[in-house]
């Protein structure tokens, strides 16, 4: 399989975390998406990234899109519950951390505009609905526990991300639980094999 990516995107690294907790990681071939030779535009119209390329030839892309097919390639099916309403609470959960982090890069975007074409007021309603979702990650901590899952594995890629982006926030400060379940799960191989480069 072959894989375009940035090592800085939360979203790769969502991917290659899902990897790495199935057993899979080293079955994928890493492209720099961000090269003349990389043809991500001809593989993937969006021309985002990660764009998966299957071994037998189909293209995926968008994160959760791949990270199910991963899942689908080994026997235990451990990231995405098959059915019932803990899929849908799988779903939810997910689209919450993703929502999260979808936000997060929004703001990041925003401060490489020129100075006086940025958006406070934008800016400030992507960062209330990151407090807001966290909130709601702390409420809902208990859904971080058990088997790794792609709730978990989204989680932590969120929070990573604060913490590079926007460390002067301190998101632990109003989220003991979740800072707990931070400080556990980041010891993991797939959160320290994937760490993104220094800004």
């Amino acid at each position: 399989m072959k894989l375009w990516h940035s090592p800085t995107s939360p979203y790769v690294r969502k991917v290659m975390m899902a990897a790495i907790e199935l057993g899979l990681a080293d079955r994928i071939e890493s492209v720099p998406a961000r090269t003349p030779e990389s043809k991500i535009a001809e593989a993937n119209p969006l021309d985002k990234i990660p764009t998966l390329e299957t071994d037998d030839g189909q293209i995926l892309y968008d994160s959760i899109v791949i990270c199910e097919y991963l899942d689908s390639l080994t026997d235990k099916a451990s990231l995405f519950p098959a059915s019932g309403p803990k899929r849908w609470k799988t779903l939810r959960m997910h689209t919450l951390a993703d929502g999260l982090i979808d936000a997060a890069v929004l703001r990041v975007h925003e401060t490489r505009r020129p100075e006086e074409q940025r958006n406070a007021a934008w800016d400030e309603r992507q960062k209330t609905k990151i407090v807001r979702g966290l909130a709601r990650l702390e409420e809902e901590i208990a859904a971080l526990d058990g088997p790794v899952d792609i709730v978990q594995i989204t989680t932590a890629c969120l929070l990573g991300f604060l913490d590079r982006r926007f460390a002067d926030d301190d998101w632990r400060a109003d989220h003991p639980a979740l800072a707990e379940w931070h400080g556990k799960f980041t010891t993991r191989p797939s959160v320290t094999g994937t760490q993104p480069p220094p800004l």
